[in-house]
Parts: C-alpha cells; sequence; structure tokens
C-alpha cells in the first residue's frame, strides 16, 4: 500500500506542468492592478493608463482594482496576501511600502514585493504666492537658517513624498522650517493662496494650473535638473543644494517569491508600455515622465531610497505618529 501511495504521488507530480511550462504560458486570464489610493487621482489615471496599454501587448486584460486607504497601506496589503503567480500586481512606492507603515507602527512592507519597473516621476516643486514675503527660494533660505522656525511650509500629510522632501531639503541647508501638514494638496494651497503660509512643497501636477493662472509661482524644482513645463524655474542644482530626486516616483511591484521568468514578462509589458510615444505624452500631460527600467534598476532606487529614509529615522526627524 505504501509503494502504490508513492507511485500515485509520484505519477500525479509527474502529470503537473513544470514551472518553465506553467510560466510560458503567462497570462492566461486577466491580470489585477492594484492601485492603493483613490479613482481620479494620479496612482489611478497612471494606472489605467499604462494597465491598458501593458494588457494589450499581454494579450490580456489589466482590470484597476482600487483600494485606498492608511497612505497606501490597504492596497499593498491586499497584494502582500495574494498568490505570487503575477496575476495581482500594485502600483507603489518607498513611501507607500516603508513610510507610511514606520509611521504606523508597523514593519517595513518593502520586503514582501518584488520589483518590476519604475512607472513614473511626478516633479516636486515649492510654490509661493505672487507678492508674498520672499523674492526667491534663497532669500526663504538665507530667512530659515537666521531665524529657525519663522518660515511656514506646507505639504499634504506627514510621510509624504512631499513631507519627505521638506526633510531631506532642511537637512541639507542646515535650516529649520515651520512645516504645518494638511490633509492634501488642495486644504494647503487654499492657505497659501490666503497668505496663511509662505511656501508650500507640491506636486507639479497639482499647481501647475494655478501657477499657468497667475495665482501660485514656481519658487525651487526638487531636482538636480529643471522640470520642462517650468524653464524658469531654478533647480537645487542651480542654487547650489546638494541635489537629489525629489519627486513622486512610482512604480509596479509582485509579490515577492513571484517566478523569475513571469517578472521578466510584466516587465517586458511595462517598459514597453512606457515606451510607447502617446502613453509618455499622457504622462506628461499628468505632469510626469515616464520611468521604464529594469528589474535591477527599481530594486537600487530603493535602496537608495531607503538609505535617505533612515537617516531621517536616526535624526528623528521622521518620527511614528
Amino acid at each position: 500500500m505504501m509503494r502504490m501511495s508513492r507511485r500515485a504521488l509520484l505519477g500525479g507530480a509527474m502529470a503537473l506542468p513544470s514551472l518553465s511550462a506553467w510560466s510560458q504560458n503567462f497570462p492566461s486570464k486577466p491580470i489585477r492592478w492594484i492601485s492603493p489610493f483613490a479613482a481620479g487621482g494620479n496612482y489611478d489615471l497612471t494606472s489605467r493608463l499604462v494597465g491598458e496599454a501593458m494588457g494589450r501587448r499581454l494579450g490580456q486584460t489589466v482590470i484597476v482594482d482600487n483600494r485606498p486607504g492608511a497612505g497606501g497601506i490597504v492596497g499593498a496589503e491586499a497584494a502582500a496576501n495574494a498568490p505570487a503567480d503575477g496575476y495581482t500586481v500594485v502600483m507603489g512606492s518607498f513611501s507607500v511600502l516603508f513610510v507610511a507603515p514606520y509611521l504606523a507602527g508597523k514593519p517595513s512592507m518593502v520586503p514582501l514585493f518584488t520589483p518590476i519597473s519604475l512607472l513614473s516621476t511626478v516633479p516636486m516643486i515649492i510654490v509661493a504666492k505672487p507678492g508674498g514675503r520672499f523674492a526667491n527660494i534663497r532669500a526663504a533660505l538665507v530667512e530659515a537658517k537666521a531665524k529657525p522656525g519663522t518660515v511656514t511650509i506646507g505639504h499634504a500629510g506627514n510621510g509624504t513624498t512631499n513631507h519627505i522632501a521638506i526633510l531631506r531639503l532642511q537637512v541639507n541647508e542646515g535650516v529649520q522650517f515651520n512645516i504645518i501638514p494638511y490633509k492634501g494638496s488642495g486644504p494647503g494651497l487654499n492657505d497659501l493662496m490666503a497668505g496663511q503660509i509662505d511656501l508650500y512643497m507640491d506636486q507639479l501636477t497639482t499647481s501647475l494650473p494655478h501657477i499657468k493662472s497667475g495665482k501660485l509661482i514656481g519658487m525651487l524644482a526638487m531636482s538636480p535638473e529643471r522640470v520642462p513645463q517650468l524653464p524658469d524655474m531654478p533647480s537645487l542644482k542651480d542654487i547650489g543644494s546638494k541635489p537629489f530626486d525629489g519627486g513622486t516616483t512610482a512604480g509596479l511591484l509582485a509579490r515577492a517569491g513571484t517566478p523569475k521568468p513571469i517578472l521578466e514578462t510584466l516587465n517586458g509589458a511595462v517598459v514597453g508600455a512606457l515606451k510607447e510615444k502617446a502613453v509618455a505624452d499622457k504622462l506628461a500631460e499628468l505632469g510626469g515622465v515616464a520611468r521604464p527600467t529594469t528589474m535591477d534598476e527599481f530594486a537600487a532606487y530603493m535602496k537608495d531610497q531607503e538609505a535617505s529614509v533612515s537617516e531621517l529615522v536616526k535624526s528623528g526627524l521622521l518620527k511614528p505618529e
């Protein structure tokens, strides 16, 4: 009986398709793309734009599943609990996988995922009200250094990329702002335009319409280079500050343990989609820059982000709420 059971088990195992064959048949059904923020925002729009082009290349529908909540943690947890078979992917960032859990007193979620490819970067900029206290960003930095805490700057919420960019600028410039968190860019920009605060750290996407209408002025691009949409606005390099990429950069990830051939298939589809002119042009309209990468390049980017944010944690500038 024991020999028969073993033979039956062995026969069943031999009847199963090999991992290679299974991977070669991928995808054989629709793919779920989790967007960890609400519909209508940058994550959602990017997910639908790239997901549609990706689906055409894979020959399967890519279904966007919005799972907002807790700074992206709800959506990330849904993806982490899905099978590691490539049929569930998630749009995420270092802020979603590391910073948001840290502020909530939870462990990092970075080890739970494998990078597929970066998707896009939305530049981060500092904006001010025309005719405000400071004629340019250098004047504001001089004041913040001479009189710590007297220059007010808002952001879209603790732990956001906006918040991290302010902290990194503080460290690099040796200044201290009076940092004011808001529940999203809308309330913060309203206070800025009403003269309640001096500066606001914002995504280009949100502030650009106000700059074009003359309600705001761009003070500084939080990147080594100037942003194409605002060529007259200085970059970190222009003002002599230590350059870093402070933009909102997000990518596509799969659960750790997903077979490499499947990851390579997904990477090829995403990179191909991002290189389509129509997709890249639409991302530019949304204020973003397409960032197709290899899996290794995405992983290196995450390590760089972890190193810089870990310094903020060690210094006590970034603390759990």
